[in-house]
């Protein structure tokens, strides 16, 4: 069959190099040649220039924005097929106003929700100081905190947020919550206790951020916060970068005006190599892998086949070589 009857499609930031075998790609045999891209650009210049050839585009999560100044240099692009039940760095109004299709996946919130808890237990226990300091041919250099009789702060309380909750009770934590539209019949539903948020802040030992990432979300922590919480306090961000003022928390790091933060999103991603993240000691930093999980990987890209076939089905005749 002539290459030039495929469409042309392009699996973007594909990190790990594992989206051909963690789906059955064979339903696209003879309709679709597939170009996989492992590595990351930002340049808008450099994005155009590699995805100006693409029918379609496979993007995992919010990795490489689609703008509308990108969309509409990309005179090819017919459909995308984003991961996740929403992708809010795709510009659909200009996606729409070109004729290209958005669709979507499943989504599960069990690899954040266990992960926001392997990142509080690491961070109580010091494990990965311990770890470094056994690489390095050390011993026994930290003292960890328990956390039976500590407080969990919650800033919000839906579906991660409230999961999370669960598991603090699990540990015999004493668990609060606050966010703009937080009922107190919602946080009595999921047993949890309803705080203003002044209290949230300066009763936290460990302070967890389960919020979307808005106008009303961006800049939420920021010095003002970080001046109300204990110096044995410590937060975890597994939400969106931009919710945390990050040269507030810098600065609250630095000076010890909160004890450590696990931090696994950035205002920008990835992460620039010299970025102060990477290197102070009281950063559990790691590369936005919260919801990387072969199993989310497997719906992920499963349903992206299902998604570009049922779109061929709807646009052409299949082909047949």
């Amino acid at each position: 069959m002539p290459s030039q009857s495929l469409v042309s499609v392009a699996i973007l930031d594909d990190y790990q190099n594992v989206a051909l075998d963690l789906a059955d790609w064979s339903p696209l045999n003879n309709r679709a040649q597939i170009t996989v891209f492992n590595d990351h650009v930002s340049e808008d210049a450099q994005v155009i220039e590699r995805l100006k050839p693409f029918d379609v585009l496979c993007v995992m999560r919010e990795r490489t924005p689609l703008t509308r100044e990108i969309l509409e240099h990309l005179p090819n692009l017919k459909l995308i097929a984003s991961t996740g039940a929403g992708n809010a760095s795709i510009d659909t109004d200009a996606a729409a106003e070109r004729g290209i299709e958005v669709v979507h996946t499943g989504y599960s919130s069990t690899p954040t929700i266990e992960f926001a808890w392997s990142m509080i237990l690491a961070m109580a226990r010091n494990i990965s100081v311990e770890n470094q300091s056994l690489r390095e041919g050390g011993w026994q250099v930290t003292l960890g905190t328990e956390l039976a009789g500590k407080t969990l702060g919650l800033l919000g309380l839906g579906r991660v947020g409230s999961a999370v909750g669960v598991i603090g009770r699990a540990f015999r934590m004493n668990v609060i919550a606050w966010s703009q539209n937080l009922t107190a019949e919602r946080a009595e539903s999921k047993g949890v206790q309803l705080v203003d948020k002044d209290t949230l802040f300066s009763t936290s030992d460990f302070l967890s951020i389960h919020v979307r990432l808005s106008e009303r979300t961006r800049g939420l922590v920021g010095a003002a916060e970080f001046a109300q919480m204990k110096p044995t306090s410590r937060i975890i961000n597994t939400s969106r970068g931009p919710i945390v003022d990050e040269t507030a928390l810098l600065a609250a790091l630095k000076s010890g005006q909160i004890a450590g933060a696990a931090i696994d999103v950035y205002d920008t991603e990835p992460l620039d190599p010299a970025h102060p993240f990477r290197s102070l000691n009281n950063v559990l930093a790691t590369p936005h892998i919260g919801y990387v999980s072969r199993e989310l990987y497997q719906t992920f890209y499963g349903d992206s086949v299902r998604n570009i076939v049922e779109w061929l089905d709807k646009t052409q005749q299949p082909a047949h070589g």
